[in-house]
């Protein structure tokens, strides 16, 4: 007889918690609202230079967007950027937080721990974020240590780009991904899966399922040689269709997308119909390679600035093993034609550099490397931003600054349009609405 009232009160209470509950958010809402004034925006969706405009922004995305310099009630900060071209937050797809190349690079991994790449990832993590990039895709690492940089980033411990991370890359033995080239026998040994190396479909699996439960958010592969192993080919196949199939019925089973390092035009045949998602690097595509990744829809990230600062690393005196030094200088003059070749073509192209290969923090000089190979500013804008989330699969959440995105913008001084070297100069840099610079 007791119940009826005894859960009518319940409910009366959890009613009159809720109306608190939701007044307490709106009035957190109301409080956390704040606003930039840009003198122009870049309208990375509709390709568009807007004039003066009000961004609005809730918490951590943007709420709206007004022109000209509006006054918007209730905002606690007004963040005003009369002469400085407003951007989103840029995205570099192809990055390696956790290293930085040096003379000392081959001799690092038999002195350093994976402990200290950690460390040093930090400053290279907010170097990048200060660069304007507030998204990366980390494409390889040594022992999974930049899933530890992401959520430690994640978590507020230390400032950085948004990361989604490799993890390990995946590729044969003796091939690009086998960090085990060069060692003497008894230390080389012989890596497996859960090394990242495989030799079979079979080992492809599993290695994928290793990722997955290591916590990575997506894969690379390296189906043909590279310039900064310690091997004797950039360009050879290294994985079978078959391995590289596999790898992707796999990873795309778990939510994975797939990046394949392939500088051979056979490497970046075999990945693209093994139905990756990008090609990076690309170097050596060929006709046949560009019509079939457009039939594919396949992604490039051609990374030019890896590729020239490997041809000017190669011709300095003991920075690069003999072997290496003659690959670099190979790859390094026909890297950034292959991209405006493909540019051309209507391959589809995402930002990409390989940050690491040379200083973190740099990466902006890619956008004018793209335009000397005749891709358009804005198209350039356009592939750090919008292009790059499509292919990361995250352009509900980046790539333009619209409602409902994340407030991920910078700013520059004056007009990256007229002079796409101003993308080297960000002076403004939120991400996620916490201002950073």
């Amino acid at each position: 007889m007791h119940s009826l009232p005894t859960a009518a009160l319940a409910i009366a209470v959890t009613l009159a918690l809720s109306a608190h509950a939701a007044e307490a958010d709106k009035t957190t809402a109301t409080a956390d609202i704040k606003t930039i004034h840009c003198g122009h925006l870049i309208d990375t969706a509709a390709g568009k230079l807007l004039g003066e405009s009000t961004i609005v922004i809730e918490g951590a995305r943007i709420k709206e967007i007004r022109a000209g310099n509006a006054t918007v009630t209730g905002a606690k900060q007004a963040i005003d950027l009369p002469t400085s071209t407003c951007l989103p937050g840029l995205i570099d797809s192809h990055v390696h937080l956790t290293m930085e190349f040096s003379p000392t690079t081959y001799s690092d991994k038999f002195r350093l721990n994976v402990a200290d790449f950690a460390i040093r990832s930090t400053v290279y993590a907010r170097r990048t974020l200060d660069a304007g990039f507030t998204t990366v895709r980390n494409l390889a690492d040594i022992d999974n240590e930049s899933i530890a940089l992401r959520n430690a980033i994640n978590a507020g411990i230390v400032p950085g780009p948004r990361i989604f991370t490799a993890g390990k890359a995946i590729g044969s033995t003796g091939g690009h991904a086998d960090s085990t080239d060069g060692y003497r026998k008894d230390l080389a040994g012989d890596p497996g899966p859960k090394d990242g190396i495989i030799n079979s479909p079979e080992d492809a699996w599993k290695a994928v399922r290793q990722h997955y439960k290591d916590g990575a958010d997506a894969i690379k592969i390296m189906p043909s040689g590279g310039v900064l192993d310690e091997s004797t080919s950039v360009d050879n196949a290294q994985m079978t269709i078959e391995e590289i199939k596999a790898v992707v019925a796999a990873a795309h089973d778990y939510g994975f997308t797939v990046a394949a390092h392939a500088h051979g035009a056979e490497g970046i045949r075999r990945a693209i119909l093994g139905g990756v998602d990008s090609i990076e690097h690309g170097t050596y595509m060929d006709d046949a390679d560009m019509k079939l990744a457009k039939e594919h829809g396949t992604w490039l990230v051609p990374t030019i600035i890896a590729g020239k600062t490997a041809e000017e690393m190669a011709n300095k005196p003991g920075v690069y093993p003999p072997q290496i030094a003659t690959k670099a200088r190979l790859v390094g003059p026909i890297i950034q034609a292959t991209a405006g070749k493909a540019y051309k073509a209507g391959v589809k192209i995402a930002f990409g550099t390989d940050a690491g290969v040379y200083p973190h923090g740099n990466n902006a000089r890619e956008f004018e490397y793209m335009v000397e190979a005749g891709m358009p500013p804005m198209f350039a804008i356009q592939a750090a931003t919008l292009h790059a989330a499509q292919l990361l699969k995250q352009n509900k959440d980046l790539g333009s600054i619209a409602a409902g995105k994340y407030a991920d913008v910078i700013a520059v001084p004056g007009n990256p349009l007229d002079d796409i070297k101003l993308m080297q100069k960000v002076d403004f840099v939120m991400k996620a609405g916490e201002r950073y610079k």
